[in-house]
């Protein structure tokens, strides 16, 4: 049996599989945010264990002949939050998340004092990166700055109690601006420039690696027939991790996640950044193999933040009054820029905002609806648009995510991307299933990445509609050209 941890944002999810990659079982544990001062956004390291814990003990309950022969364990996580530690391995501050954007004037700094920031890290300076979260605690809490003896990414903080060992993989340390990219190793200058070095740093492994064994105490406590026999696996970052549940594991392949925030995502067989364009390069979770990605900070947030402005009875509930405006609600529809938590891709702007143009005396909720869903397709083809000017390119794409559950919006964004986009059975289990295979291959080396990453069998594929796409390509122009023109107000 192999078991896959994703530690999210707003909950931890565990899956359970077997050799065959069956699902076995699934528990998930909630988790909070907690948002002290504007842009802030931190949780406590704590709570991610205690859900772990109370997720893997509901299996444990169920299921606990099969958690019995469990063999590995893999990690996903979500990226860039920073975890501080004493020399004594105690937590010194709540984590800073990927969506605090409060680091921005770091950013500045940080590459005025590494020129080759770029080129090294094949990235911008971005406020959700760790990198400038540490220049700022450097700079507001230097008292507890100076006490920090190990830096840990969230989901290897739970390797860390998991295991004893402080362990990192490539492609979740890639979103931390310390690591060259194109070497997958850390980069002394860019610690330097963050006053740290390589022994605050975790050691590195691939995400298919053991990345540390499962301490005996919790094999006990789980009830673990062999405890000296679960390794743990590297892991990954969770858009990685998705990508390995996906089968997403060679050039020209990708995958579209309408989560809480969106993802464009292509797998690559090497390193061809595109900073300037806010597109994201980083190690994918496989040895030898990169990926490239756009991210924007609100996508299903945003349905979801419309729903309750509208007062629509719940998200479905205003998808089907959508839906019933058809193909010619962008004729009255005003343009929606989904800025509601600043951008990534391509802008790399945190002072971004969320804005309704165009609204009239007949705009009804159906319209701002339609408006909200053409505003996340339009952003996920800014970070296509940035994807092929660094070479990339796709033939089609997964489509995941709780969004994906919406064929008008499918529609709307294969229409709008000119992609294809397949609908997959078990595609909600994403990163679990994608830190359960990396643990698969850590535990049987004899194992193959195609033996073990393939894709889950295809339910749909949703096509582009050329008629639509005369319409959204007038609309997709007056949407850039709009970030622009309200940029300086920002």
């Amino acid at each position: 049996m192999y078991l896959g941890i994703d530690l999210g944002t707003s909950e931890v999810k565990v899956l359970l599989i077997d050799q065959a990659q069956a699902v076995v079982a699934c528990a998930h544990a909630p988790l909070a945010i907690s948002r002290p001062q504007p842009q802030w956004s931190e949780q406590d390291p704590a709570d991610w264990w205690r859900a772990t814990q109370a997720a893997i003990g509901s299996i444990a309950r169920g299921h606990p002949r099969e958690l019995a022969t469990l063999r590995g364990i893999g990690l996903s996580g979500q990226m860039h939050g920073t975890v501080l530690l004493d020399a004594s391995g105690r937590v010194l501050r709540p984590a800073i998340l990927w969506n605090d954007s409060r680091a921005g004037a770091e950013c500045v700094e940080l590459e005025r004092r590494v020129p080759q920031l770029r080129e090294i890290t094949g990235n911008l300076a971005m406020p959700g990166f760790s990198a400038p979260k540490l220049l700022w605690l450097a700079a507001h809490e230097p008292a507890l700055f100076a006490r920090t003896a190990m830096v840990l990414l969230p989901k290897d903080y739970l390797r860390y109690l998991l295991t004893g060992e402080f362990i990192s993989d490539m492609s979740d340390a890639s979103g931390t601006l310390w690591l060259d990219v194109a070497r997958r190793d850390w980069s002394d200058a860019m610690l330097l420039a963050c006053g740290l070095d390589r022994a605050q740093m975790p050691r590195l492994v691939e995400g298919s690696a053991p990345g540390g064994m499962l301490r005996a105490e919790l094999a006990r406590d789980w009830g673990i027939a062999a405890p000296a026999q679960v390794v743990v696996a590297g892991g990954a970052g969770d858009n990685a991790a998705s990508a390995v549940g996906m089968g997403v594991v060679a050039p020209g392949e990708g995958f579209i996640s309408l989560g809480t925030s969106g993802v464009l995502f292509a797998a690559s067989d090497a390193c061809r950044p595109n900073p300037a364009r806010g597109l994201h390069t980083f190690c994918h979770a496989l040895p030898g193999q990169w990926h490239q990605m756009g991210v924007m900070l609100s996508a299903a947030s945003c349905l979801r933040w419309v729903t309750q402005l509208t007062h629509a009875a719940d998200e479905a509930a205003l998808l089907d009054e959508i839906a019933v405006a058809g193909t010619t609600a962008h004729q009255a529809a005003p343009l929606f820029l989904p800025y509601l938590s600043g951008e990534r891709t391509p802008h790399n702007d945190p002072h971004a905002s969320g804005v309704w143009f165009g609204l009239r005396h007949d705009t009804d909720r159906a319209l701002l609806g339609y408006s909200v869903l053409e505003g996340v397709a339009f952003g996920l083809r800014d970070s296509y648009l940035a994807l092929q000017a660094a070479g990339g390119s796709l033939c089609g794409a997964a489509l995941v995510g709780g969004g994906s559950r919406s064929r008008y919006w499918a529609r709307l964004l294969a229409s709008t991307l000119d992609l294809p986009l397949a609908l997959h059975s078990g595609g909600q289990l994403g990163a679990a299933l994608g830190a359960a295979r990396l643990a698969l291959l850590a535990a049987n080396p004899q194992l193959s990445v195609a033996e073990v990453c393939v894709a889950p069998p295809v339910l749909e594929v949703v096509a582009p509609d050329a008629q639509w796409q005369a319409a959204l390509l007038p609309r997709f122009e007056r949407f850039r050209a709009l970030y622009g023109q309200l940029k300086p107000l920002f």
